[in-house]
């Protein structure tokens, strides 16, 4: 029997603090025990087609394989499914709503990225995009580290009112918005941008000294928030150097691997520094790692057993 978990179900099953610690892990882990494999491809029109199949995760007996489809004008702009299968016979263990597997692992690992690399006492925080994924963002945030304040701009004036309000109040921080990206980040310690931009949303001229920047835009090519300038001028941790190289912010800047400071995963094995001075410029700018889903799926299964909740289903009946 295949378990069938939807966005409801996962909404319900999931908790952040669970799901950090095993994205926490899962960065931690050894070379060789997560890979990363993804394919991108374009469709007609505004869409794109993603599969992503990973490698393994120590400790976690099944696969995952997932299948996207983007459209930045549709709500919800990505759609799809995550297939989890047992590692040792390839069963079809659950099909769980790839949207919300989705923003929930970009969201958290975002958050375990950005708290790794702004400055301690940083807490006034600019939302670039307020969708899905950079609410997660801010509600993992929020169980990492104090948020004093917090600025929402988004091309729906009206979204970015309701994000700013329904967070502000979760957060108990004074929230507002703002009619453009630059004027959202000015006094902010750290931003996050969350876009389907395809050209520069911030240069360095915009950017304070000290401020942090996750940037979730730039994960397939053509797709940019961050202009060059202040990328050449600030420390960038991704979460892997080929794909940023290849599709990442690295690519949509013209820019090389020696622009990388190191991986996310390097940071929190503490092989390289993340933040080296208070006033430097640091940037977190991951393109999403097939092993999170892998990770995420895994805990909403085991979760969905003990809850009995989903629906099962007999493809082979």
């Amino acid at each position: 029997m295949t378990l069938l978990l939807n966005r409801s179900d996962l909404e319900r099953l999931l908790d952040p603090a669970a799901v950090l610690a095993a994205l926490r892990a899962g960065f931690t882990a050894g070379p060789g025990e997560v890979a990363a494999r993804r394919v991108v491809t374009p469709l007609p029109g505004t869409g794109s087609a993603t599969a992503l199949i990973p490698g393994l995760v120590a400790g976690v007996p099944a696969y995952t394989v997932k299948v996207n489809a983007k459209f930045p004008a549709s709500r919800p702009a990505l759609r799809g499914v995550v297939c989890l299968h047992d590692l040792e016979s390839g069963a079809l263990l659950a099909l769980l709503d790839s949207a919300t597997v989705t923003a929930w692992r970009t969201g958290l690992a975002a958050a375990l990225g950005t708290d790794a690399l702004a400055r301690r006492a940083g807490g006034r925080v600019a939302v670039v995009g307020a969708g899905a994924q950079s609410d997660l963002v801010l509600r993992g945030l929020g169980t990492l580290r104090p948020v004093t304040g917090l600025t929402v701009t988004d091309l729906d004036a009206g979204r970015a009112a309701a994000f700013a309000e329904a967070h502000g109040a979760r957060l108990g921080v004074p929230s507002g918005t703002a009619d453009d990206p630059r004027e959202a980040v000015a006094g902010a310690d750290v931003v996050i941008a969350a876009t389907w931009a395809r050209r520069p949303l911030l240069h360095a001229a915009d950017i304070a000294p000290g401020t942090h920047l996750t940037s979730l835009g730039a994960d397939e090519p053509g797709k940019t928030e961050l202009a060059p300038d202040l990328l050449e001028r600030a420390r960038v941790v991704v979460d892997d150097v080929p794909l940023a190289v290849e599709m990442g912010v690295l690519a949509a800047a013209g820019l090389s691997v020696r622009h990388a400071a190191g991986t996310l995963g390097d940071l929190l094995r503490g092989e390289v520094p993340g933040r080296v001075r208070d006033e430097e410029v640091t940037v977190y700018a991951p393109v999403g790692l097939p092993w999170q889903d892998l990770a995420l799926s895994w805990a909403a299964y085991q979760a969905a057993q003990e809850a009995g909740a989903g629906t099962s289903y007999d493809f082979l009946g």
